[in-house]
Parts: structure tokens; C-alpha cells; sequence
């Protein structure tokens, strides 16, 4: 009998072994219903129902306030208490030990209809020195309503309590619209300061037609100064018919929105029926709706010619079909789950807890999900490197504010 030497043996049998460990690397897609539009096809591998991880790392889940308010957002001061907002137009300091303080003076007047109020709120660059911040909120109008966004300097005092000055409203998404649908909204600064907002395009159908109108602000997202003036090299400056504060179109309804670790906007929107999407929107770039989409209407029927790719549109990175209602949405950078190092942490209103999508460049290599039996509102990553997750029930109950820790 012939005898391999030893170390081509032990590279043989390494490499046998090897081959089974591979291909049970990845678990099977965690979403296993029926898609809402089954003839729909991805147009490249992995565009949706990725693979779970190999290892999950088992989350201990505790509440560290509740019998809230109905909470839209959540941002951490420098000092680690938490503002919030609530939908129906008051905003609070939390303790760190999560008690809400009294409801911050100054406030402007909130149009709280449908799925509109006091949406996002956003700590400026510079606050620490500035004490400004940013919020958005939907605004009752002459001729309708619209999402605005406001600045003002937070004052807090010794109660626990404080009140916003200077506030000014210092951009409105126009035009209005008499509806109370698809607000948005969330804020996101860039590197270079930029403000990115990002907005809905009212959902009916004859204003979310105009998601594909640069003249329009319905359906876009926004890069503005903190001043609200369109930021030095936005795509349209200058062009004729267009709005210069606009930086991408064709959006449905963006309520998450994160910053990457290298200074890049991420948003998961809202889709149809089945055609959530992620998506890394570009100066310019067009996302498609009305006109391209995953997905159906509610009622079962094709949105518009029912096209899922079009020339001079962009795919989405990733898709959801069934949805998982998006809301909030976060980067994980942190070291306290190491196992998420560089995930997107997205909000789930329908599937109830944090879709965890772990990237390999700028593809969807895993999707995790950590069910908390909860619709999600938003997600933030703490000072301390867990995770903290606002929850919301359905109709305008109260929220909790959950924190996610590696168990």
C-alpha cells in the first residue's frame, strides 16, 4: 500500500473535513412565508431571503423604561440620558435610570393625525457646544400639511425638564397635501455636516406620482445645510424645474435612515405589499416609485405595470417580501456584540423585534432576526455599546424603551 507523507495526509484529510463545515456555514433563510408576489423575480443573487448567519449570538433583552408616551424617536445626549419624542407633539429628557421628565417648553404646534406628529429628532454635529438640535414633524398648512423640519437649542433645567429655544422651522417638504399619510420621517448628518431627511410620498395615488418629479418634494430624500439651504454639490443645483435640496427620487415612504462607518446614507422604506427595500441612495439616483417596485397594492393587484427593473433606475440592495415594516435604524459599531460589528440594526413594526443585516461590501451577506413580541419604532446604538430598541403598540398605545445586550 502506498503511504501519502504525513503532512500531504493531514492537508488531505483537513481539506475533506473542510468541505461539510462550508456548507453548513449559513442557516436557512429566517423568512419562510409565501411572497406576496411569487412570479417576482431578484435580479441578483442574494437580493432578498438571505441566509442566517452561522452564529447568532443569544441577546438578553431587559426594559429600561416604560409606560411611555406613544414614542416616534429616541437620540442619547453626550451625558447618557435620552430625549425623546412623542407622535402626539411632547418632547422629554429620560433619566439614565429611564424616568421621563416633564414635557420640554417650546415645542411648536404639531399636526398629529394618521401616521403623522412629532417624528425624528437629531443631536447637531457640534452640540456638545452648541446644545442645538434638529427634529422633523408633520405640519398642519394653509393648503394642506407636509413634513418640516425645525432647529432649536435645548435648554435642559434641574428637574429634569428644560425647554427649546431659537426654534426655527428651516425647511418644508412642499409641495402640501391634504392627506395623513407618509410623512416619514428621519434625520441623518453626514461627515461633512450635511443634513439628509428624508420624507414620504403621501401614499395616494395621485400625489405619489410625483416621487418621480424633481419639481416636487413628495417622495425624495433631502441634503440640506443646517441652515436649510441646499447643500454645496447637491445633483440638481442650478437645473431648471427642480428642487436644489433634493439629492434622490422615486421613494415611497423612508422612515429609517443610518449613517455607515465610512460617512454613507443607508435607508430601509417602506414598500407595497411585499417590497420593502434597503437601499444606499446616491446623489441623483433614482429608486423608482411608482414606476418600479417589489411587490403588489393591498389589494392584490400590480402596482402600476407591475415592473420590477427599469433602465435609469436603481435596484434595491436588499428586499423584503413578505414586509417587515421598517422603522428606525441603526449601525452597529459598537464592541458589546461583537457578532454585529458592522451590521445594520433595522426596526420591524410587522415582524415585531430587530432584523439584523450583516454586509459583506455593499450586499446583504445574512439576515438575523431578534423577535421581541413588539412593533418597533426606532433603534439606537447606547453609549454603552447595547442596543436600545423604542416600541410602540398598534392605535396610539404607550411605549417601552427595551435594551438588547449580548447574554
Amino acid at each position: 500500500m502506498t503511504r501519502l507523507p504525513l503532512a500531504l495526509a493531514s492537508s488531505l484529510l483537513a481539506a475533506t473535513l473542510a468541505v461539510p463545515a462550508l456548507a453548513q456555514q449559513a442557516g436557512p433563510p429566517v423568512e419562510r412565508k409565501p411572497p406576496n408576489a411569487p412570479d417576482q423575480q431578484p435580479a441578483f443573487a442574494g437580493q432578498t431571503r438571505a441566509p442566517q448567519p452561522p452564529q447568532m449570538p443569544k441577546i438578553r433583552t431587559e426594559t429600561v423604561a416604560e409606560r411611555l408616551p406613544h414614542l416616534w424617536a429616541m437620540e442619547f445626549l453626550p451625558d447618557g440620558r435620552m430625549l425623546v419624542t412623542a407622535k402626539q407633539g411632547a418632547m422629554h429628557i429620560l433619566s439614565r435610570d429611564g424616568k421621563p421628565g416633564p414635557a420640554l417648553a417650546g415645542v411648536p404646534n404639531v399636526l398629529a393625525i394618521g401616521q403623522g406628529g412629532l417624528l425624528d429628532v437629531a443631536l447637531a454635529p457640534d452640540y456638545p457646544q452648541s446644545g442645538r438640535i434638529f427634529f422633523s414633524f408633520s405640519e398642519q398648512r394653509g393648503d394642506g400639511n407636509g413634513t418640516s423640519v425645525a432647529s432649536a437649542r435645548l435648554v435642559p433645567d434641574d428637574r429634569g425638564g428644560g425647554r427649546l429655544e431659537n426654534v426655527q422651522v428651516i425647511f418644508r417638504q412642499m409641495p402640501s397635501y391634504d392627506g395623513n399619510k407618509h410623512f416619514g420621517s428621519r434625520l441623518a448628518f453626514g461627515p461633512d455636516g450635511a443634513l439628509y431627511v428624508t420624507v414620504g410620498e403621501r401614499s395616494d395615488r395621485e400625489p405619489r406620482v410625483q416621487a418621480q418629479d424633481l419639481d416636487s418634494g413628495l417622495g425624495k430624500i433631502f441634503r440640506i445645510t443646517q441652515q436649510g439651504e441646499p447643500f454645496k454639490g447637491n445633483p440638481f443645483i442650478g437645473q431648471n424645474n427642480a428642487q436644489p435640496e433634493i439629492w434622490s427620487l422615486g421613494h415611497r415612504n423612508l422612515q429609517s435612515a443610518t449613517i455607515d462607518g465610512e460617512g454613507r446614507l443607508w435607508t430601509v422604506e417602506h414598500g407595497p405589499r411585499g417590497g420593502d427595500e434597503l437601499n444606499r441612495p446616491e446623489a441623483g439616483k433614482n429608486y423608482g416609485w411608482p414606476e418600479v417596485t417589489y411587490g403588489v397594492e393591498y389589494s392584490g393587484a400590480p402596482v402600476g405595470q407591475g415592473i420590477t427593473r427599469m433602465a435609469n433606475t436603481e435596484q434595491p440592495v436588499y428586499y423584503w417580501d413578505p414586509v417587515i415594516a421598517p422603522s428606525g435604524m441603526a449601525y452597529y459599531d459598537g464592541n458589546a456584540i461583537p457578532e454585529w460589528k458592522g451590521a445594520f440594526l433595522v426596526g420591524g413594526l410587522v415582524s415585531q423585534g430587530i432584523v439584523v443585516l450583516h454586509m459583506e461590501g455593499d450586499r446583504v451577506k445574512f439576515e438575523e432576526r431578534v423577535p421581541l413580541d413588539a412593533r418597533i419604532r426606532d433603534v439606537k446604538v447606547g453609549p454603552d455599546g447595547a442596543v436600545y430598541a423604542v416600541t410602540e403598540q398598534r392605535g396610539g398605545g404607550g411605549s417601552t424603551i427595551i435594551r438588547l445586550s449580548k447574554a
